[in-house]
């Protein structure tokens, strides 16, 4: 039986982060579904085209797939670890489009499926890794803060001035996010039912990542 533990949330709500560290403390893999639509983000980019099955043949050319850096499960792209190109703004202001675009989720659904295993546990997430990718996941959990303690935080992630104009920018920016992805056709974000909801607009880094680490260890005992 595969062992997801699955995290959800809206844009700049820490997820991955958090996956990475829970991951580590219980000794699981982590995987970011996020880093795959990049990659074809990226790949969509370079060929300036948003048809799916132009980009999911390029994807294939270009060898654009999951490997194990120990125990994090990371994206390559032309043979080497693609972080340093799925990583940009330019891939950020664009990755909305195409994670919207229905055979491109079901190409990432499909690899992120086979990335799991019987023979590990898995932290894995995403925006619809609880509804959708993994629905019979041992643990769904959805991450959330308001959109201005997102904002703050994406701004010192960036190294950037948090006065109230760009604090105000960046707020504005996270909920025009939030609205699209929440809005769209295929895949909304969206709690599952039996989901635990953690608002960490009050808690630190530390503290809601003990609070997953004991919901993940209590699933899997």
């Amino acid at each position: 039986m595969r062992r997801v533990i699955a995290i959800d949330g809206p844009a700049a709500s820490g997820k991955s982060s958090t996956a990475a560290a829970v991951a580590r403390a219980i000794g699981a893999h982590h995987l970011d579904s996020g880093a795959l639509y990049r990659g074809l983000t990226r790949v969509a980019l370079d060929l300036n085209s948003l048809d799916p099955s132009s980009i999911a043949a390029e994807a294939a050319r270009r060898k654009l797939g999951l490997d194990h850096d120990g125990r994090e499960i990371v994206p390559f792209l032309d043979g080497r670890p693609a972080e340093s190109v799925i990583r940009t703004s330019e891939v950020t202001a664009a990755v909305s489009a195409v994670a919207a675009i229905g055979p491109l989720r079901d190409w990432v659904n499909d690899r992120l499926r086979a990335a799991a295993s019987d023979d590990w546990v898995l932290v894995l997430d995403g925006r619809d890794i609880g509804t959708v990718v993994f629905p019979e996941a041992v643990l769904k959990v959805f991450l959330t803060a308001t959109p201005e303690a997102r904002a703050r935080r994406r701004l010192a992630q960036r190294g950037e001035d948090s006065n109230e104009r760009m604090l105000a920018l960046e707020t504005e920016r996270l909920a025009a996010r939030d609205a699209l992805d929440a809005g769209r056709a295929v895949a909304p974000l969206r709690q599952a039912p039996e989901a635990v909801l953690v608002d960490t607009t009050s808690l630190g880094f530390q503290d809601q990542v003990a609070r997953i680490v004991a919901l993940a260890r209590k699933a899997l005992s």
